[in-house]
């Protein structure tokens, strides 16, 4: 594999909040950065952002339940850059907090087809060009991003977004068997919660909830340009390390009893003076 500055990292979803963050920060560390979003528009206004930073950076619009269209953008990240090195499946959606009779079913559908077909089909296009690229050199990685309801956590309003991502922790434990030996290396990301439009979306309707959990979200949850350096860096050091299964995790339980522990002697606001990834990015 190539050295840390040369690699070559894919982001789905890397438009908005948590997956630009990535991609800013892995364009700082010298790699160069391919992302996906919905849009053209989208694709391009964050390739300005990127470029704007000294990203190396290129994208293309995927719809990631569409296999087809994930498998164009491996092509392109391999015809612009020559290979791939890391493949995050990041992209992701969440809805308002409801019981589950009262989430439309279209809802439903977009969201398991994103969060969890996606992460199936970017999972299969990457371990498919990986082993490829074993042959003649060296394979790559996939992470997969985990969220609420991957280790179990339930809570009302939740059902649909979480059982995605409990689905898709399954799905990652089974790829790490199933890739064992080969040319692909297989690794778990969990950013914990990040301060984004699209977390305080999901009480829309709502606020006086949102008010009541809010003081939960500022001991517990960071910023995207918090959590960001710290997961790249740790992903970095996993690939350079070949540590195959690999969990990178941002809040784990010592940190958050911690943080519990010490509330009352801190005050934080996550939800203010957010720079602009903050208003972009789903819940992941």
């Amino acid at each position: 594999m190539s050295e840390a500055g040369g690699r070559v990292v894919v982001i789905t979803g890397g438009t908005r909040g948590i997956g630009l963050g990535l991609a800013r920060e892995f364009g700082g560390r010298r790699c160069r950065v391919v992302i996906c979003g919905r849009t053209s528009t989208a694709v391009d206004t964050a390739l300005l952002d990127l470029h704007a930073s000294g990203v190396t950076a290129s994208g293309v619009a995927t719809d990631v339940t569409d296999r087809d269209q994930v498998q164009a953008l491996w092509d392109h990240a391999v015809s612009t850059y020559g290979r791939v090195d890391i493949w995050i499946n990041n992209a992701g959606m969440s809805a308002p907090r409801r019981p589950l009779p009262e989430v439309p079913v279209d809802a439903v559908d977009a969201i398991v087809r994103t969060n969890l077909i996606g992460v199936l089909n970017g999972s299969a296009v990457a371990q498919a060009g990986f082993d490829q690229q074993a042959r003649t050199g060296a394979g790559g990685w996939i992470w997969n991003m985990e969220g609420f309801g991957s280790n179990g956590q339930k809570q009302p309003g939740m059902t649909t977004y979480g059982a995605t991502k409990r689905a898709v922790t399954y799905l990652t434990e089974s790829l790490v068997k199933e890739t064992k030996g080969t040319g692909t290396s297989v690794g778990f990301l969990s950013p914990g919660i990040v301060a984004t439009d699209l977390l305080v979306d999901d009480y829309e309707g709502r606020p006086e909830e949102f008010e009541r959990v809010k003081k939960i979200f500022n001991i517990l949850g960071d910023r995207v340009e918090t959590v960001t350096p710290w997961l790249a860096d740790k992903v970095l050091a996993a690939v350079a390390g070949g540590k195959h299964g690999a969990r990178v995790a941002w809040l784990t339980r010592p940190k958050a009893f911690a943080r519990f522990a010490t509330a009352g002697f801190r005050k934080r606001d996550i939800f203010t003076a957010m720079p602009s990834a903050r208003s972009t990015a789903p819940v992941a």
